[in-house]
């Protein structure tokens, strides 16, 4: 239902060459987030000038004229409000109803990319939305409702059949039961096996890796049966500990796991709202010495739903991140919303709950 961020390492063609309409709904077509975009910077812990809080007896003793004391007392009780609102929006979030929705990326052959998903992969499509005034078509698939489950949401915008998925886009993850027989149908479908099922470095989990005809990696994971199939989505980042500090207090997400392989030199951490066999979850991906990657333009987002979608840009703002879409009502639909980047640039798009349930009706 919701629709990489320019990194300075690479150069990328903007969206809009590609003759895009600029207005969607939460389906957004690719020229919505416009690579050369420019965003707007959050100076978080800015201040409302005194004069405009306190009125004129403010503004003078900003001036030098009047009791000292008297602005110091103000100064200081318009701190500690300030300080208090934004410590009971951290809150919180800890306390918000929140859920990973679905994933969005883009593909350049929508009934291929169906096609793949279900034969080979188990997927249902859910749903599937053509708007040709905007020139781009939506498909939702998963392994249930999307009123319950995380889903991947498909767009294909007309008269694009490929993207440059990156460096930064890791892979999707998902559980089956027998990673042999899954590779095995994969391959008798064309699919293509980039890992034999085996044992995961370091450890005992059966795994293997496959790609999508789009080029996204899959990772299989063996497990026994589990409610949410559809179980990762890994982004790599410049500073691990930044990032696991800005998800926990702008997302409320929990810190499920970390595991350094100084062997393989790479450290990985599990963010989540909840354990890893029962929920989705965002797997973290530092390289060691690595800091920037060239995000290309397939991967697009992640949504998460909330029960107040201006709270929810507050703590973002208070947290470090970067609103690219205000806090509001979509045109149309009046779904609410709101858009955000973490510190490396990667997008999540925060809807209203009971916006999201209304929709699917």
């Amino acid at each position: 239902m919701v629709r990489i961020i320019p990194m300075a390492t690479s150069l990328r063609p903007s969206l809009s060459s590609f003759g895009f309409s600029t207005s969607s709904r939460l389906g957004f077509p690719l020229s919505t987030f416009n690579l050369s975009r420019t965003v707007t910077s959050l100076h978080v812990g800015s201040a409302i000038p005194q004069s405009q809080i306190f009125g004129l007896n403010a503004s003078k003793l900003l001036r030098g004229e009047g009791n000292a004391m008297g602005f110091n007392a103000t100064g200081n009780i318009a701190h500690a409000s300030t300080s208090a609102a934004q410590e009971n929006v951290l809150e919180w979030v800890k306390k918000d109803k929140r859920r990973m929705l679905h994933v969005v990326y883009r593909v350049g052959d929508l009934d291929r990319t169906i096609k793949f998903y279900t034969e080979c992969l188990g997927m249902k499509l859910l749903r599937r939305r053509d708007i040709p005034e905007e020139r781009y078509t939506n498909a939702f698939l998963g392994y249930g409702p999307e009123d319950s489950h995380f889903v991947i949401e498909l767009t294909y915008n007309y008269g694009v059949d490929k993207y440059d998925i990156g460096a930064g886009f890791g892979h999707f993850g998902i559980a089956v039961e027998d990673v042999t027989k899954t590779v095995d149908l994969i391959k008798a479908k064309g699919g293509k096996v980039t890992r034999e099922p085996g044992p995961v470095k370091g450890g005992s989990t059966v795994i293997a890796f496959i790609e999508d005809p789009d080029g996204y990696k899959f990772e299989l994971l063996e497990r026994g049966p589990t409610p949410e199939p559809l179980c990762q989505v890994m982004l790599r980042v410049g500073d691990l500990d930044r990032s696991i500090n800005f998800y926990e207090k702008a997302f409320g997400m929990e810190l499920l796991r970390k595991r350094d392989n100084p062997e393989y030199k790479y450290t990985i951490a599990m963010m989540g709202y909840g354990p890893e066999d029962k929920n989705a979850v965002l797997e973290l991906t530092y390289n060691y010495g690595v800091s920037e990657y060239d995000k290309g333009n397939g991967y697009a987002q992640i949504a998460i739903g909330t029960d107040d979608v201006y709270k929810t840009a507050e703590a973002i703002k208070l947290s470090g991140g970067k609103i690219t879409r205000e806090p509001g009502p979509l045109p149309g639909i009046n779904t609410k919303i709101t858009a955000c980047l973490d510190p490396d640039g990667w997008k999540s798009v925060f809807v209203d709950n009971i916006d999201f349930l209304k929709e699917l009706d």
